[in-house]
């Protein structure tokens, strides 16, 4: 057997981190299992759907890298297909049309809440002649559930749970219009896409008691079905936007890393022993659904930033960099020219050690891309502009003349410790006024770096321009 999981959202807002992890979740499950990942975008809900939200998601799951196979499945080009089953359960005599009307639902609805019982339909149209029909009622199709004995599911995550079968009423499958429910849809399109593995999130756990209902209804096999714990805040409360219950581009102009989000979702339900950082193929490897776990989960945003940070150090310059240039490009306004692009490259290895977010990697980048002298940027690297920093860094640039010809990180860094020794200066007093100088600023990667990284040229106007 193929395994074959979907993921199903409705694109009535943006791809939130709730549905981010269960998309991924499905993924890879599919991968490990070397079988296939659908998607489906669930848009009978006319009213609310829209194309940018269809856009978003398809958006958010390129970013996050989880590329789905074969065509995209749209739900609402498929009601005919829907309405061809439950016109066959019809004939089958496993569903049948209701006439109640709008008000006499409601006033069943008033007596149930009245006498203290459950609100639903109490069947009334199950065993009655079409002919006793009120005339000017268009009908629903409603399923002829079974009415005794239990329903049970062997869940892969929350083990075996059960319903009493006379829990559940008939519920609607077609619509007093012909269109067809969510519940009757999902079932149909699962089957025939061939689904084998139902995984969603545990809210949904009561749908699959009545799902199953139309399962066994039209003699189809049943998928498996985990059904995963939500995701709560870092406090245990309902996940809100202000937990961080943003949409996945939200998380991508904070500066997250695809593959650090990802591993972040893994772990919220999920785990490998004690592993943290859990490379993608790791995660292919060692996903099964056994090994989520039935509580919910805790979203946490200053989480999330530590294990970007430690994807920030881990991912090669040159993996990197795709990543960085479109956020640089959008504060600068413009493309970095050859030499500054140049400079980048050479600097993002010592920036993003000192970096949480991509983000912040291209804050700290920003004075490699400025030409000639440099302002202080804030009242604590203004203090360093004193008359005897002005006459050290004017000394300094001289010094260095001498290795114009031999402008690397090593030479640098001997010179510079020489002119401190000659000078009678200890190295911090140096290279503190040298960094403001050259960055604009009290932090930055190591001075020598930088020096080389900037260039003989460059390097020389900036000391020029801060000690004149």
């Amino acid at each position: 057997m193929t395994v074959v999981t979907r993921f199903a959202p409705s694109p009535t807002g943006f791809l939130h981190i709730g549905g981010a992890r269960t998309a991924l979740f499905n993924w890879l499950y599919a991968k490990h299992t070397g079988g296939k990942f659908l998607l489906r975008i669930e848009d009978t809900d006319r009213a609310r759907s829209t194309e940018p939200a269809i856009a978003a998601i398809l958006d958010g799951l390129s970013w996050l890298g989880l590329e789905w196979d074969g065509d995209v499945t749209y739900q609402f080009a498929r009601a005919a297909r829907h309405a061809e089953v439950a016109n066959q359960m019809l004939a089958q005599g496993n569903a049948y049309h209701c006439y109640c009307s709008p008000q006499e639902l409601d006033e069943m609805r008033a007596a149930q809440k009245a006498a203290g019982k459950p609100m639903r339909y109490d069947g009334r149209w199950r065993d009655r002649d079409p002919k006793d029909a009120p005339a000017g009622i268009k009908p629903v199709v409603r399923l002829k559930a079974q009415q005794t004995g239990q329903t049970v599911i062997k869940d892969a995550v929350q083990s075996e749970v059960t319903v009493e079968n006379a829990q559940l009423d008939d519920m609607i499958l077609l619509r007093a219009d012909g269109t067809p429910t969510y519940m009757l849809a999902v079932v149909v399109d699962d089957f025939d896409m061939n689904v084998t593995h139902v995984i969603r999130g545990d809210d949904h756990l009561n749908n699959a008691f009545r799902q199953l209902q139309i399962i066994k209804a039209m003699g189809w096999p049943e998928p498996v079905y985990a059904h995963i714990p939500l995701i709560h805040g870092a406090d245990g409360a309902k996940l809100s936007k202000r937990h961080g219950a943003l949409g996945v581009d939200a998380y991508r102009d904070m500066g997250f890393l695809p593959a650090a989000l990802r591993n972040y979702l893994l772990r919220l339900g999920w785990g490998h022993g004690d592993d943290e950082v859990i490379s993608t193929a790791q995660a292919i490897e060692w996903f099964d659904l056994p090994d989520v776990g039935r509580s919910a989960s805790r979203f946490d945003v200053a989480k999330l930033t530590n294990l970007n940070a430690i994807y920030l150090r881990e991912t090669p310059d040159a993996e990197l960099l795709p990543f960085v240039l479109p956020l640089l490009e959008a504060k600068l306004g413009h493309k970095p020219d050859a030499t500054v692009l140049g400079r980048i490259t050479r600097g993002l290895n010592g920036v993003k050690q000192r970096s949480r977010t991509l983000v912040e990697v291209v804050d700290s980048l920003m004075f490699y891309t400025r030409s000639g002298g440099q302002t202080p940027e804030d009242d604590k690297a203004r203090s360093h502009g004193t008359p005897e920093n002005k006459a050290m860094l004017a000394k300094l640039s001289a010094a260095l003349e001498a290795e114009t010809s031999n402008w690397t990180e090593a030479a640098i860094e001997d010179a510079i410790r020489r002119f401190a020794d000659a000078n009678g200066l200890k190295l911090g007093q140096v290279a503190q006024p040298l960094r403001v100088a050259l960055t604009g600023s009290t932090v930055s990667p190591g001075v020598f770096e930088i020096l080389a990284v900037l260039g003989a040229d460059e390097a020389k106007a900036r000391l020029l321009a801060a000690g004149g």
